[in-house]
């Protein structure tokens, strides 16, 4: 039976390895893995979304990803606008060479993912996801939890 110990080590050791394998992957291309997952996160939503949705998505802190956007609109990968109806807030949007990056990078990151898929069933992969998202729902405010789907409403 698994104890209080080998449960957070093992999924410590799971995310190390993803992260190490996808600075790897990424560095030639100029990107870190957590400008990655800002990047994807944007793809995946399709739309505009404030800096506040992004981090939020990203289960990142925002000044981590305010910094982040920083670096990735001097490169031209993003782009920044006041939000239409709240002067406080900024929209953030993939721009054209973001979205040519992205492509970049989602096809660099394939192997990793294929090797992830390859470890497990069909079966697991998706009961593995499913016990992922139970274990971090329980160890996040229900305030703070992110959405499962980029049409889920964070407002």
């Amino acid at each position: 039976m698994t104890t209080g110990h080998e449960l957070p080590m093992a999924l410590r050791a799971a995310y190390l390895a993803l992260h190490r394998r996808s600075e790897a992957a990424f560095a030639p291309l100029g990107v870190t893995a957590d400008q990655f997952v800002l990047l994807a996160t944007l793809a995946r939503g399709g739309h505009a979304l404030t800096q506040r949705q992004l981090a939020r998505r990203m289960a990142s802190d925002p000044s981590t990803v305010r910094a982040m956007l920083v670096l990735l609109e001097r490169r031209g990968l993003v782009g920044r606008d006041a939000h239409p109806t709240d002067a406080r807030a900024r929209t953030v949007v993939l721009t054209a060479a973001g979205k040519r990056a992205f492509a970049r990078l989602w096809a660099a990151g394939e192997p990793i993912r294929a090797g992830m898929l390859a470890a497990l069933t069909p079966g697991e992969a998706d009961a593995l996801v499913g016990l992922l998202a139970r274990v971090a729902g329980a160890l996040t405010p229900e305030a703070d939890r992110v959405p499962l789907t980029p049409s889920e409403d964070d407002a």
